[in-house]
């Protein structure tokens, strides 16, 4: 689909895209693995570093790990580059997927409703959160994170908002 992670122009996906989408990583989901695409240990002590927020409970999930867009194809749906798939905490890999989005925002929307079910539920914040460290972290050493990373800051704003109502969700 793109060269690069990040896209920087529109794409026309046919609806079966989405849904093949969404059934893909909801399948692998509840795939039983050992393997770990995010630890725990990075979670507790970067996330509060690059957010502000410390994490309370986390509610783990089987995650491609790397899910952005130089790894899908289209106008057919196949999911690349697996070398990092595993546990995660869940909403990381949609997060992923929709911050990769942000310079295209017709893209990035269309991202937020296909996912909203995972995206809107409380359980996915340090899925978001952990998403939103890793580009910020990297934004000094790479270029197209570097140029993400203000969209970046003004989600975690939101974020940071949403945890503020939801009581027991972070700190």
């Amino acid at each position: 689909m793109s060269r690069s992670p990040v896209l920087r122009h529109g794409v026309e996906l046919p609806d079966a895209w989405w849904h093949d989408l969404r059934h893909a990583l909801d399948h692998l989901s509840r795939t039983s693995t050992s393997r770990e695409a995010v630890g725990e240990q990075y979670i507790r002590r970067r996330v509060p570093e690059f957010t502000g927020v410390t994490p309370d409970e986390i509610t783990w999930t089987t995650a491609h790990g790397d899910l952005h867009w130089a790894n899908l194809t289209g106008p057919k749906l196949t999911l690349i580059d697996w070398e990092g798939w595993g546990t995660a905490p869940v909403g990381y890999d949609t997060a992923n997927l929709y911050l990769h989005s942000l310079p295209v925002p017709d893209l990035a929307e269309r991202v937020r409703k296909e996912f909203a079910h995972v995206l809107d539920a409380p359980a996915s914040r340090v899925g978001e959160l952990t998403a939103y460290t890793e580009i910020l972290q990297a934004a000094a050493r790479v270029p197209f994170y570097a140029e993400l990373a203000d969209g970046v800051r003004q989600h975690l704003d939101h974020l940071r908002a949403v945890f503020a109502t939801e009581p027991g969700s972070a700190r």
